[in-house]
């Protein structure tokens, strides 16, 4: 992983909520400069997401490929798209995430290595059956520890998550693998809203 880009320890993930057709996310650094950007298309039964360098989509980085269509609890490879590596897998825990949102964070060899996990059971369960306009705030650890913590800012026309990586002082989770967690955390969990 020789991409700069995927050297920082903060990012700001941003969505717009009225688009007509698909979904665009940008994902920018803490001094506010795009370093990459992805656009879903509407209506697909299997998400394929792919990360570019920018709009112009001409260098794609990663993809995010859901392993079965229409699934509640499917995995999520992710893989770079420049060398065709594996990272990992993100697998969303089904019914659990009914409850409070929650992810298995897999390595390249298919191992479980780390859970990312929704603030509180009693939140998740307001924003849920009550009151949406609370933020979610999501806790990622490797190997028992915290690795990283995302934050969604609540506003009506835009998505907004940080990407907060900082906790992750070891290296313990591949940056890329974090970013793609960021992507579909903001893209699959905030269609439950």
């Amino acid at each position: 992983m020789n991409n700069p880009a995927f050297q920082h320890t903060h990012y700001l993930v941003r969505k717009k909520i009225f688009k007509l057709l698909g979904d665009a996310f940008h994902i920018y650094d803490s001094m506010g400069s795009v370093l990459f950007y992805s656009k879903l298309k509407a209506f697909k039964l299997k998400e394929d997401i792919r990360l570019y360098t920018g709009e112009d989509m001409r260098t794609e980085v990663l993809s995010i490929r859901a392993r079965s269509i229409l699934d509640f609890s499917t995995a999520y490879d992710v893989v770079d798209s420049q060398t065709g590596e594996l990272t990992g897998t993100l697998k969303r825990k089904g019914l659990k995430s009914l409850i409070r949102d929650s992810w298995i964070i897999m390595d390249a060899q298919g191992r479980d290595v780390g859970t990312i996990e929704e603030d509180s059971t009693a939140l998740a369960l307001i924003r849920r059956f009550l009151l949406n306009l609370l933020p979610q705030s999501f806790t990622g650890t490797v190997n028992g520890q915290v690795a990283f913590q995302f934050r969604r800012h609540f506003n009506p026309f835009v998505l907004r998550m940080e990407l907060d990586f900082s906790p992750d002082t070891q290296g313990l989770l591949d940056r890329r693998l974090g970013i793609a967690a960021g992507i579909l955390l903001s893209a699959v969990e905030g269609r439950q809203e």
